[in-house]
């Protein structure tokens, strides 16, 4: 049942559990309305989402600014504001999602269904359902007139799914005075897992990320018609650089944060071989027998190596015609501190052809850290030991990246949150099907992003 947004605002901030069952039955109609809202990008078309997100803030008697970044391009600002110096805290979330089949899913993925005890539709996950956590956050904060001691600032951006200048990238360049007084930023990026009993056992706060190094392999060879067989054959050239590059094992490194993040897991890991194995990762990759079963987990292996996967080939378009010319994408994730151009030259020494050449599309930037001797980082500690007192919570180094790195660079630690505990299986569902977020996991993140903010943000933190 959807709360009227008209007589929201005679709600104050929620105490009793009957009181956020209030705030989640709101908070699943505004997911809802939000996943109706079909942001796939390309084309994004994220002005709709913000003017509708603004009307909500507008209504409550929050400003909220919308700045056009292009065609249909939008990014949300709204401000709490506060009478002290302390440096703002932003919530930061993206609006576009990726493209969704709707032959593959089980319920129209922008119907905004709820279903099984779920909100369903693409971004429920990634990542519409933490915007209306924040979102949530800061009704529930200008409802009850919390007294802030620093500014609350709500950014809602484009472009994030395409890596298009569009979104945060575009605010850093074109309004830093928006950001750029901030002290900490609250961004995707981090987990949040449960154990077998529905509670939450570990906590991973994103603190750092790979650098992206996206690469163009490209052979060139005679053209020719394809019923007389060419030496040289680009495509040929190709299918032998890139069995070279997929073969190469790169080395198994273990960074300072994945150490850290290890050690801190390991009390929350049921099987006793694995808790082993995690309280000292180094000494554990000396054991082949653990290196076998480590890396046989995807995400365990890209946190301990740089990785290389090929995601794209392009030959002839025709069959009976040998191009001259053939392609292939490998998107490359490096671990932090490794050097881009060495790697670079290692996979050109690899592959060893003059007649295939590798390189960058576009610009990288190297990793950065956020360190945990942060107030906000306590505050994260704080609220999920009075959320989830049995979890245990770890630094993090996520596998991919997302425009924490922008904040980061002008020196805002920022960190990589779930607010709320996802299974294994509906993870699967991020960028895949049948996308979903469980009504109850959606109240317990807007509680723990309540609870971050005013711990880091309120004169006198409400309980």
């Amino acid at each position: 049942m959807r709360v009227p947004l008209e007589h929201a605002a005679a709600i104050t901030v929620p105490q009793s559990d009957a009181e956020w069952r209030a705030v989640a039955d709101e908070a699943t109609a505004l997911l809802a309305e939000y996943l109706r809202i079909n942001t796939t990008n390309p084309p994004g078309n994220e002005v709709v989402a913000a003017r509708w997100l603004a009307e909500i803030l507008r209504r409550e008697g929050i400003t909220a600014d919308i700045l056009e970044s292009g065609p249909g391009k939008a990014n949300l600002v709204a401000r709490l504001p506060s009478d002290s110096s302390a440096r703002p805290v932003v919530l930061l979330s993206h609006m576009d999602v990726v493209l969704a089949s709707p032959e593959r899913w089980t319920v129209d993925p922008f119907g905004g269904v709820v279903r099984d005890g779920a909100v369903w539709g693409r971004g429920a996950l990634d990542m519409k359902g933490e915007g209306i956590a924040q979102l949530m956050t800061v009704l529930l904060l200008h409802r009850a007139g919390v007294p802030l001691r620093r500014d609350v600032i709500l950014v809602a951006t484009a472009d994030e799914e395409i890596l298009g200048g569009a979104g945060a990238s575009w605010i850093v360049e074109h309004h830093p005075a928006i950001v750029r007084d901030a002290e900490f930023v609250l961004n995707e990026g981090g987990e949040m897992w449960e154990g077998a009993d529905g509670k939450v056992r570990a906590v991973a706060v994103g603190t750092t990320e790979k650098t992206p190094l996206w690469l163009t392999v490209t052979a060139r060879g005679p053209a020719g018609h394809g019923s007389r067989p060419l030496p040289g054959n680009a495509v040929h050239r190709l299918i032998t650089a890139l069995d070279r590059i997929v073969h190469y094992t790169t080395p198994l490194t273990v960074t300072a944060t994945v150490a850290a993040h290890f050690r801190d897991r390991a009390p929350a890991e049921p099987d006793s071989v694995r808790r082993r194995w995690y309280a000292d990762i180094g000494a554990a990759l000396a054991d082949s027998a653990a290196v076998r079963a480590l890396t046989a987990d995807p995400v365990i292996n890209a946190m301990l190596r740089n990785t290389i996967s090929v995601t794209g080939l392009h030959g002839s378009a025709k069959t009976n015609v040998i191009p001259p010319e053939a392609t292939a994408t490998i998107d490359v994730r490096l671990l932090p501190g490794a050097d881009p151009a060495a790697f670079l030259h290692e996979l050109r020494q690899l592959v060893a052809d003059t007649a295939v050449t590798i390189e960058p599309q576009g610009h990288f930037w190297p990793a950065s850290e956020s360190g945990t001797e942060t107030e906000l980082y306590r505050a994260i500690v704080a609220a999920t030991h009075a959320l989830h007192p049995e979890a245990v919570i770890m630094p993090y180094m996520l596998q991919g990246f997302t425009d924490s790195y922008l904040f980061r660079g002008l020196g805002i630690a920022s960190y990589g949150v779930r607010s709320f505990p996802v299974t294994v299986e509906e993870a699967s569902a991020v960028h895949g099907n049948d996308e979903r977020l469980r009504v109850e996991a959606l109240v317990q993140g807007v509680r723990w992003y309540f609870e971050v903010v005013s711990r880091v943000a309120a004169r006198s933190p409400s309980r």
